[in-house]
């Protein structure tokens, strides 16, 4: 039975803790970190068996009998505590991102290098999805032929604080960095180059706190394939998370989740439900089945799902999109 701690009990930290107890039967969460932990959060730990619960992640850290951990605290925290759980000889799953600086990343990178014993994965969960990856099968088995473009829209249904977005690292960092990896996730191929039309359309404020809250991007890859992403911080109808992969032979495209696929049709016009509402309505299984499969690549020492290298990518595509959006011109990745 492999013994996991969590850093962070926030929303993911809970989410990625509840789906170990209820989907994994190989591994079990006996330890939970945070600073800010509750009574509420306490007592939710207790429910579900775990004993060991601090404010101090580095009890988790030093702790021999764990072998895998979960970071899931705040962006910022990412790398080092990264870093240290590596150097611990612990199996590591990072939420996104490792981090903001590129130089950072390559200290993981490095510190991997070191111990190829260990498996690291990033928590892209989309690639996850049930929709995502029917696309991504009926790329890889050749279905549409050659890939030529690619379209991601995603939308969230209402925007964040100002506050948040002035430490976020901006939209591209934040929100842009899922699509990102879904376009090389689909294609099977790098990114070459970015151009961003950003606007704040939805909140002044965010503008304010100097960052944007709609987006287009459009890409090149390596292959010369085209790609289009469109963002908004706003959806009046709820998630809306849809894809699309258009080939030499044909095209894959996936539809947002609602509620039920119920259509009523009447003489006053068609009525169905709405996209489910935010990324743990949508995503919640996508969460379980990262982790899960996380977990199997340790037990079976397998490779893992997603890597520090795709981590890596996600982030040199975001920080090229900011250029783009500041300086309004094309900018090549890397």
């Amino acid at each position: 039975m492999l013994n996991i701690g969590i850093i962070g009990a926030g929303r993911i930290g809970k989410v990625h803790t509840q789906s170990i107890a209820n989907y994994v039967r190989t591994a079990k969460v006996t330890a939970i970190a945070d600073p800010f932990i509750t009574d509420e959060t306490i007592e939710w730990a207790k429910g579900l068996g775990i004993a060991k619960i601090t404010k101090n992640y580095l009890d988790i850290i030093n702790d021999p009998e764990i072998e895998l951990v979960l970071i899931c605290s705040s962006s910022d925290t990412h790398s080092q505590i990264s870093l240290e759980a590596i150097a611990a000889d612990k199996h590591v799953f990072c939420e996104k991102p490792i981090d903001l600086d590129v130089g950072r990343i390559q200290a993981v990178l490095d510190a991997l290098a070191a111990k190829p014993e260990l498996k690291y994965t990033v928590g892209f969960n989309r690639r996850f999805d049930h929709n995502f990856r029917a696309i991504r099968n009926a790329v890889e088995s050749g279905a549409i032929g050659k890939v030529e473009l690619v379209k991601v829209t995603s939308r969230d249904p209402a925007p964040p604080s100002a506050e948040y977005a002035a430490r976020s690292g901006g939209i591209f960092m934040d929100m842009t960095i899922h699509d990102f990896d879904m376009v090389r996730y689909l294609s099977g191929e790098e990114v070459e180059s970015v151009y961003v039309q950003p606007a704040v359309l939805v909140d002044p404020a965010i503008g304010e706190a100097g960052d944007f809250d709609s987006a287009v991007i459009t890409m090149k890859l390596k292959s010369g394939a085209l790609a289009v992403i469109d963002n908004s911080r706003r959806c009046a109808y709820g998630y809306d998370q849809r894809a699309e992969v258009f080939g030499s032979l044909g095209a894959a495209a996936s539809r947002n989740d609602a509620a039920s696929t119920v259509e009523i049709a009447t003489d006053g016009g068609v009525l169905a439900e709405k996209p489910l509402y935010f990324f743990l309505e949508r995503y919640m299984q996508a969460f379980a089945t990262e982790v899960t499969e996380f977990i199997e690549s340790v037990v079976n020492d397998t490779p893992v799902p997603v890597d520090a290298e795709a981590g890596l990518a996600a982030v040199l595509i975001a920080i090229a999109a900011t250029e783009s959006a500041k300086t309004g011109v094309v900018v090549k990745v890397g």
